[in-house]
């Protein structure tokens, strides 16, 4: 038989009035008390009722998560970030892969209104903006997370992507390296555009021009990064070194490298963006941007549950720095 609220509070030795204070996390209840009512909760494994709180009007402690894909290693790391955040203050958090498709986060939005949730954070491309000027007139808080939309008064978190181009750059450039080279996910994504501009910004302020044929742009898998880094080392003219705009790309032109016999980092270097866990057990290990992933995770679930309670009005936009971490991809040119 499942416990009931009722049982809590007897196992507990207070009322029912307490037990609901603890769950809403309303009233001034001593933090030992809640610690034995949530230690009561887990035992009796006590499962509040989420239909019957959604039908009163009340939160229902659930969060809505949409991003693009969950094998994509970063958005994977995201997403638990964003669910043990949101364990750590009581919420529990669907999750969608929308493969940026408009049409597949209607459909998911649509479900996550029908269940009630308390807030929705947006890591997925939208080209619609109409869907979140929806949701926001609604009063359903939304974050958006390593997405932008500079004209929407919405809370949004995000990495400076052109700076990240701009140490990428500097650190190969630093290296010696003057062919270099790009690959990059489709101009439609917002954040590889910003990385690319910023790496060839870099590029002229040094008096380095990006060699016609030397920017590649694909879809964000593995296979694709692959087969652009074959295009560019098969050439006649291939370069000393690449810039991938993320991780799974980067492992790619790794493949790509062993394909034609080049070895990394004597004959190519390759910098990533978003030092995931693929970085590190890649070989060599990724010299990458970093992102810093749990953090944005923790912030993104802070401002919804501060909006939820009132103490977050004002909707702000955050731009984190991205960290170069050098590892063994990335090598001193030599010149012969």
């Amino acid at each position: 038989m499942k416990a009931t609220i009722y049982d809590i509070a007897k196992e507990a030795g207070v009322s029912i009035a307490t037990v609901s204070k603890v769950l809403n996390g309303k009233g001034k209840i001593s933090a030992e008390t809640s610690k034995a009512i949530y230690a009561i909760m887990e035992r009796l494994n006590y499962q509040p009722s989420v239909i019957a709180t959604a039908l009163t009007g009340k939160k229902t402690y659930t969060l809505g998560l949409l991003i693009p894909d969950i094998s994509n290693p970063f958005f994977s790391e995201v997403a638990r970030a964003i669910e043990d955040q949101g364990e750590h203050l009581g919420y529990s958090v669907i999750m969608c892969s929308t493969d940026n498709k408009d049409e597949k986060v209607e459909r998911y939005i649509s479900l996550l209104q029908q269940k009630q949730v308390d807030g929705i954070i947006i890591a997925t491309g939208i080209d619609n903006k109409d869907i979140v000027e929806q949701l926001l007139a609604k009063g359903i808080p939304v974050v958006l997370l390593a997405r932008d939309m500079p004209l929407i008064a919405v809370n949004t978190v995000v990495v400076d992507d052109y700076v990240g181009g701009c140490l990428a750059a500097s650190h190969l450039i630093g290296l010696g390296h003057r062919k270099l080279a790009v690959i990059g996910e489709k101009d439609s994504v917002r954040s590889s555009r910003e990385r690319i501009r910023g790496f060839r910004q870099t590029m002229e302020d040094h008096g380095i021009a990006l060699q016609e044929g030397f920017l590649k742009t694909c879809d964000y898998k593995v296979a694709d990064g692959k087969k652009k880094a074959l295009e560019l080392l098969q050439s006649e003219d291939s370069p000393s070194a690449i810039f991938a705009c993320n991780d799974m790309l980067a492992v790619g032109a790794l493949q790509a490298a062993r394909a034609v016999g080049k070895k990394v980092p004597n004959d190519l270097s390759i910098v990533s963006f978003d030092n995931t866990l693929l970085s590190e057990v890649a070989d060599p290990p990724l010299t990458t941007l970093a992102q810093p992933i749990e953090h944005m995770g923790k912030l993104v679930v802070n401002m919804i549950v501060e909006e939820l309670h009132g103490s977050n009005k004002v909707k702000q936009r955050t731009v984190l720095r991205p960290e170069l971490i050098i590892r063994g991809s990335t090598a001193a040119m030599i010149r012969s």
